[in-house]
């Protein structure tokens, strides 16, 4: 961790979508994780495109300034079939993006691939087992929708990634 482990440092993991964006918060310090909080930010698919983003925005912003995280991790999407979904797609995760920037904290992407390898050891692992891997590295979570379970995989992801640097910094 950027302070070498000295405090606990909080994570946010973000899993970017249009209609369902999911939210993971977790500590971490050397080598421990603890989870903190997770959820979901939904949109209301009958309000146009604007509006959407706007809630979303509100929504992450409530989040930061509740949880008041160091990092942000964010998982990079892959492009759709559908190039209209994957625009919104890509909308979306922009709002995903800027809300954390402009709080002022640092952001990290993540490929879907390198999360997954990160918390099962594979990079193709299917969504069942990220999920449980989850909730094996942080006792006491519960994720209650797949996109809090993937979000928290992404700040597990990012604070694996920390502490790995920390300790080629040390070596």
């Amino acid at each position: 961790m950027p302070d070498g482990g000295q405090r606990p440092y909080r994570v946010l993991g973000l899993d970017p979508g249009l209609g369902t964006t999911g939210w993971g918060v977790i500590d971490a310090w050397g080598s421990s994780l603890r989870h903190v909080a997770d959820g979901v930010v939904d949109t209301d698919s009958s309000l146009d495109l604007a509006p959407r983003l706007a809630a979303l925005h509100a929504a992450l912003a409530g989040i930061i300034d509740r949880y008041r995280p160091d990092a942000a991790a964010v998982e990079e999407t892959f492009v759709n079939r559908n190039p209209r979904s994957t625009l919104k797609l890509g909308q979306a995760r922009g709002v995903v993006l800027l809300a954390p920037a402009l709080a002022g904290i640092p952001v990290a992407e993540y490929q879907p691939t390198a999360v997954k390898r990160a918390v099962t050891g594979q990079g193709h692992a299917a969504k069942e087992q990220v999920q449980a891997m989850v909730r094996h590295l942080l006792p006491g979570a519960a994720p209650g929708r797949p996109d809090a379970a993937d979000a928290l995989a992404v700040a597990i992801c990012h604070a694996h990634t920390l502490a790995t640097l920390a300790r080629f910094a040390r070596a």
